[in-house]
This record gives C-alpha cells, structure tokens and sequence, in this order.
C-alpha cells in the first residue's frame, strides 16, 4: 500500500468539498490542513488551489486519456484523476511515480476507478499530456487556461484578445503578499525590521505598503496581534488613499467589513474626526468592531444595517462604497471563484450596487466626495454603474493583475 502524503490527503479532500460540496477553497482548505506544518501546508494549497483552477483544462485532458467524458466518471475517481494530473502537467517538480502511486491510493474510495487512475497517469507519462487548444479564439483560450467561457468573451470584448490572455495566464499564477502598515501603532520601517521575511516597499503611492517575498504566515505573527499591520493588497490600498480623508472630518464607509479600508480611513485621518461604518450582518459587524480595536481605530462607529437603506440626518464630507461585487480581479486568491460567478449573478450584484450608490449619494454632503470602488473587472458592475450615478466623475481607475502585479480593482472619484 502506498503511503499518501498529508499535503496530497489534504488537497484531495479540499477538491472534493469544492466540487462536490461547494465548499469555498479558502474555508475547506482552513479546515482540513488543521494541525499541518507550514510546508505542508503550502504544498496542499498550492496543490488544492491549483487544481481547483485548472479543471477545466484537466478535465480536457482527461477525457484525451480516458476516453470518454468526465460526467460519466465518479467523484472520487475524478478528484484523483484532476489532482494527480495537475501535477503532472503544471508542477515540474513533481515526482512521477509518487504522483502516481498516491493518486492511485486516493481512488481506491470510488467504485473500482482506482484502475482507470492508474492507466490514464501512466499513459500521460508514456505519451505525455495532450496539447491544448490554441488561445488564439475565446473558446481555446477558455480551455488552454480554465476559465469559464461567458467570463473570457466579457473580456475579450473589454479589453481585447492580448490582454485577456493576458489577465487569464495572471489569473492562474501565486499572488503577491502584500501587508499595509497600520501607522497610527507603527511606521513602515519598524514593521519591515521586525519581519524576517525578506520585505520592499509597495511604492511612493503607498507609503504604508510592504511587499513580503516568500512564504509568511501573516496571522501568527505578534506584530499583528498588536494591530502593527493588516494584509491588504496594494489595489486594495489605494481605495482609501483616492477618498484621501482628512484628520475631524465626517466620513461615511457604506459597506464596511471585514475592515481592511474603514481601518485605513482611521490611520489615514490620524483618528480625528468620525467614521461611520456600516455592516448588515451582526456577526460581521461584530468582527468588524473587534478589529478596529486591534489596530486602535477609536474613530469608529460600526452600525449594523442595510446599505441600501441607510439614511442620516446629517450628511457625510467623504462617502466610500466598497460594495459587494463579482470579484472577477481576485482570481488568483479564490480559485473557485471563476466557477461560482455567472452572468445572471454578476446583473444581480449591479443591482444591489445601483441601490447602494443611491443611499451613498444622498448621504454626502453638496461639494462632498465619493469613492466607488470594486474588486472586479466587470463593466456592468464598474464603468457602467458609475455613468448612471449622475455625479460628477474626477477619476476613474482600473488596476489589472497582469500589469500591476496585483488584484484588479475599479476605483472612481466621484462629487455632487
């Protein structure tokens, strides 16, 4: 019998609960890599994550190999067929009998599949791993880079056929680390001291911003517990910078948690002035408070209530409305993403948005600013939205992974 490698056992089972399931990546992932040591854990989630955005791809190959569809196989079978060839195919430094043999184990779960494993690995080997479509059309790009067909014809029409390529081949690459320093317990230089990771700063345009080099658990540290500093991507970071608060003013965060942006309204205002933060589900407004605690954001007042229907008396000199969206800019940090999303539910979202933007406006003040800001790259949601506001637009924003090396984001700076 083989030995199964915790990395492979904890992978296998993450893919299972995402496609049998729906369990979300990030969350099963938590859950079963409880007790694993951080190279262990790396390696499950590098082999998880990989393989959960590449289905579409193997589940090309496989039926090369196979011959015959992937519906017509069962799930255990398919897990270790999509797992193992992942490693096959992508991860150059994977040991092929081993990556055979574990797969193998896996299957042996299923109705007799561990067989079919075995041949359709081995063959892979023998013959090598099919070639792909060419991306010169949506329809081979979609499957030479696994992204769902409607989200690579969203793009090629938005952005044109070099940069969708572009955009799914960063889609499919590691993330950066990027940590934003909370200046009202440290300053940037201190935090990068303390780290032991190897850290550079995230530019002029974000003087706060450190980028970490190489695996860091960005939780455990002790600078965290203290409130020195927040995980925060460097798009991220620059929503709360284009709203540019100043210390005593009145400034208004419509959709608040988990608190990455209203914590840096705080530090950016030197905690003079109010925040109101609003967030309609309780636990989460809960957290929300608890983390402005941590990072000492005094100035901050989390309301629970709805976005949509969020009404005051006395208006707001800066507003930011940071609403649920598509996420379609942070693929490479939720590999489920691309199969969750679908066009009937990003409509949904522009209409939640459109209601939200309507409370944010009646809530600034004449002369105020507005920053609208989403982490998608969907027009309907972004550009589309924004037109319909009637506010004046100062600034519009597109931050594409695949050319600032970050999440993409949509930032517009809006006045009434």
């Amino acid at each position: 019998m083989t030995d199964v490698t915790p990395a492979r056992r904890v992978a296998y089972a993450v893919i299972r609960r995402v496609f049998e399931q729906g369990a979300y990546a990030d969350r099963a992932l938590h859950g079963e890599a409880r007790g694993l040591d951080a190279r262990e854990r790396g390696l499950a989630m590098q082999l998880a994550y990989g393989t959960v955005q590449r289905r579409l791809t193997l589940d090309h190959v496989i039926e090369q190999l196979a011959a015959r569809p992937v519906a017509e196989l069962d799930p255990p079978t398919l897990a270790a067929l999509r797992l193992g060839l992942y490693q096959l195919a992508f991860l150059g430094n994977a040991a092929p009998h081993a990556v055979v043999g574990e797969s193998v184990e896996l299957a042996k779960g299923g109705t007799g599949g561990h067989a079919l494993v075995n041949a359709v690995l081995r063959r892979a080997l023998r013959d090598g791993i099919p070639a792909l479509p060419d991306d010169g059309t949506p329809q081979g790009a979609a499957i030479a880079h696994s992204y769902p067909l409607w989200l690579v014809e969203l793009w090629w029409e938005r952005f044109g056929p070099d940069d969708t390529r572009a955009l799914l081949r960063a889609g499919n690459a590691p993330g950066e680390l990027a940590l934003r320093v909370n200046t009202l317990v440290a300053t940037p230089a201190e935090v990068a001291q303390a780290l032991e990771q190897a850290t550079s700063p995230a530019g002029d345009e974000l003087p706060e911003g450190l980028v970490v080099a190489g695996p860091f658990d960005a939780h455990a540290h002790p600078l965290y517990r203290q409130g020195a500093y927040v995980a925060q991507s460097r798009a991220a970071m620059l929503v709360a910078r284009t709203l540019d608060p100043q210390p005593g003013e009145r400034v208004l965060d419509l959709c608040a948690a988990p608190g990455g942006k209203t914590t840096h309204l705080a530090a950016l205002m030197g905690d003079e002035g109010e925040i109101v933060a609003v967030e309609r589900h309780a636990k989460r407004a809960q957290a929300l408070r608890r983390t402005c605690e941590r990072m000492t954001a005094s100035i901050v007042d989390v309301q629970t209530a709805d976005a949509k229907r969020f009404e005051t008396r006395e208006p707001f000199d800066r507003v930011l409305v940071d609403p649920p969206c598509s996420g379609l800019g942070t693929l490479q940090g939720h590999p489920d993403l691309r199969w969750r999303m679908s066009p009937a539910a990003i409509a949904e979202l522009a209409d939640r948005q459109a209601a939200i933007l309507d409370a944010a406006g009646a809530a600034l003040r004449t002369g105020g600013a507005l920053v609208y800001s989403t982490c998608t790259l969907s027009p309907s949601e972004n550009e589309a939205r924004v037109a319909q506001t009637g506010l004046q637009v100062e600034s519009e924003r597109l931050v594409l992974p695949h050319r600032d090396r970050t999440d993409g984001f949509y930032i517009a700076r809006l006045r009434n």
